[in-house]
């Protein structure tokens, strides 16, 4: 007989969901925290976000004294490419992101945030040729009704919460292939290392342009630049930290804090409209969520049974 699965408790466990709600908690918030940025535009905040996270990676490497498994990665010509496509649809995540919390959109960003896991599962159809069960199909389908009521509502279709939902979704499934080969850091540090000239390039353009603000607004404003290196790859360590210590069950559902939070802030703080259209599209995207997880909850439930029956 197999013996059955660990039940999710323990100092381990409870670790790994504070690590889990920290993470998802400072990603929800990142709206407060670009928008503190003003006057800064998203080209430059994303050029030094790109520039400041290579910098904070690579002394977290040094400091670590990992630098021999990250070499060796660098010798993984596949390993390094692959990480080189994940840099460009985390940097349009990024741009996109930024561009729409600056703008007034950040309850259109916490859409794209609901509707990534559904679009993880449509892309698990269209590139891994995965099956999907009825249940996951409905909630497949609500989620397409949804877009097209929120579409009729905003009189377009919503791209922001599409290219935040699609490159996000690309950039998990190019994560899947990697595997456990790369971990978060080497992996960030891989990512920024391909967009650094890029972010230089931003940088140098805004410079020319309408001018830095990096040093010219104040000293709290200039912390907060420098800051978001920390601010991008600290949440990341505290995923991949609860990634190894909870089920993917548990991971599952705290995943949508990160947008819950987003939506009461574009709401409730930043007061952006929600008219009828709206409120109904993200019912019905609550309702595909709630379906898919309703399925991913009994689909756990069936395998810890088979893993309990003998063989």
């Amino acid at each position: 007989m197999n013996p059955a699965p660990k039940p999710a408790h323990g100092p381990a466990s409870r670790a790994g969901l504070a690590f889990a709600i920290s993470a998802y908690g400072l990603w929800g918030i990142l709206p407060v925290y670009f928008i503190a940025l003003a006057p800064a535009g998203p080209i430059e905040i994303v050029g030094w976000r790109v520039l400041l996270s290579l910098v904070f990676c690579a002394l977290l490497i040094a400091m670590t004294r990992a630098w021999r498994p990250f070499a060796a990665l660098i010798r993984n010509r596949r390993v390094v490419l692959t990480m080189g496509l994940a840099g460009v649809l985390i940097f349009v995540n990024w741009q996109t992101y930024v561009f729409a919390t600056l703008t007034g959109q950040v309850v259109e960003a916490a859409l794209g945030y609901f509707i990534n896991p559904i679009v993880t599962v449509f892309l698990g159809v269209i590139v891994l040729r995965e099956r999907l069960n009825p249940t996951q199909w409905a909630a497949v389908g609500i989620s397409i009704v949804a877009v097209a009521v929120l579409a009729v509502g905003y009189g377009t279709l919503p791209w922001i919460a599409l290219v935040l939902a699609f490159s996000f979704g690309f950039y998990g499934l190019i994560k899947k292939r990697i595997g456990a080969n790369v971990d978060a850091v080497s992996g960030l540090t891989l990512e920024t290392a391909w967009l650094a000239p890029l972010a230089v390039v931003q940088l140098v353009f805004v410079a020319m342009t309408t001018g830095l603000t990096i040093g010219t607004v104040s000293v709290w404003h200039t912390t907060l630049l420098l800051l978001a290196g920390a601010v991008t790859a600290v949440p990341l360590l505290l995923f991949a930290a609860a990634s190894r210590r909870l089920p993917l069950t548990y991971m599952g559902f705290i995943q949508y804090f990160a947008p819950f939070i987003q939506f009461v802030v574009g709401v409730a703080v930043l007061h952006e409209p929600m008219p009828l259209e709206r409120w109904i599209g993200f019912g019905l995207v609550w309702v595909a969520l709630a379906v898919l997880t309703f399925d991913l909850v009994r689909g756990v439930r069936i395998a810890r049974r088979a893993a309990m029956e003998p063989i």
